[in-house]
C-alpha cells in the first residue's frame, strides 16, 4: 500500500507541475522515478518512453501507466494513470466554467508567453538527457539522424521512423 501511495504521489506531482504535454514531463518522470526513489534504471526508462511514444494516447498517460504497472503491476498503472491526470481533470473542469471570461486576458496571455519557453527548456532537456542512454555509438547517432531528417524534411509519420529504426537496428546491430 504505501509503495502504490508513492506511485500515486509522484504522478500526481508531475501532472501538477508539468506545461506542455508528454515531453515536457520526460524530466520530471525521470528525475522522480529514476533519480528518487530508483524504481527504474535510466536504460529501462529510455525504453518506457519510447514505448509510451508508439501506442497510441498521451505519453504522460502511457508513461505513467508502463512504469506504475513495471513497479508495483495492475494496481500500480492504475495509481499512476490516476495521479497524473488529476490535477489536470480537476483545473480543467473548473476552468472550463471561466474559459470564456479568461481567454482574452492580457495577464493570462503573458503567463503562457512566459511558460511557453519553459517548455521548450523542459523538451531539449529530455532529449539530452534520454540522448545520453539512447546513443551509444555511431550508429545509434546515424538512426537518430536519419529519424530527425525523416520527421522535419520528409514529412515521415513519427511510428513509421521508429519502425524503420528498429529494422535498421536488428539489420545492423
Amino acid at each position: 500500500m504505501e509503495l502504490l501511495l508513492k506511485i500515486f504521489v509522484s504522478f500526481l506531482k508531475i501532472g501538477a507541475f508539468s506545461f506542455g504535454g508528454g515531453y515536457a514531463m520526460i524530466p520530471f518522470i525521470e528525475e522522480e522515478i529514476v533519480g528518487k526513489y530508483e524504481w527504474l534504471l535510466t536504460k529501462e526508462f529510455v525504453d518506457i518512453i519510447a514505448i509510451a511514444e508508439m501506442t497510441p494516447g498521451p505519453i504522460a498517460i502511457n508513461s505513467s501507466t508502463f512504469v506504475g504497472y513495471k513497479i508495483a503491476g495492475f494496481y500500480g498503472a492504475a495509481v499512476g494513470t490516476l495521479g497524473v491526470i488529476l490535477v489536470s481533470f480537476i483545473l480543467i473542469s473548473i476552468s472550463a466554467k471561466y474559459l470564456t471570461e479568461l481567454k482574452d486576458s492580457k495577464t493570462l496571455k503573458n503567463i503562457f508567453m512566459g511558460i511557453r519557453p519553459a517548455v521548450i527548456g523542459l523538451i531539449l532537456s529530455a532529449a539530452v538527457s534520454v540522448g545520453r542512454t539512447a546513443i551509444v555509438d555511431f550508429k545509434s547517432f546515424i538512426i537518430a539522424v536519419f529519424v530527425l531528417f525523416a520527421i522535419l524534411k520528409l514529412n515521415m509519420h513519427p511510428i513509421l521512423s521508429i519502425i524503420l529504426a528498429g529494422i535498421f537496428g536488428y539489420i545492423v546491430c
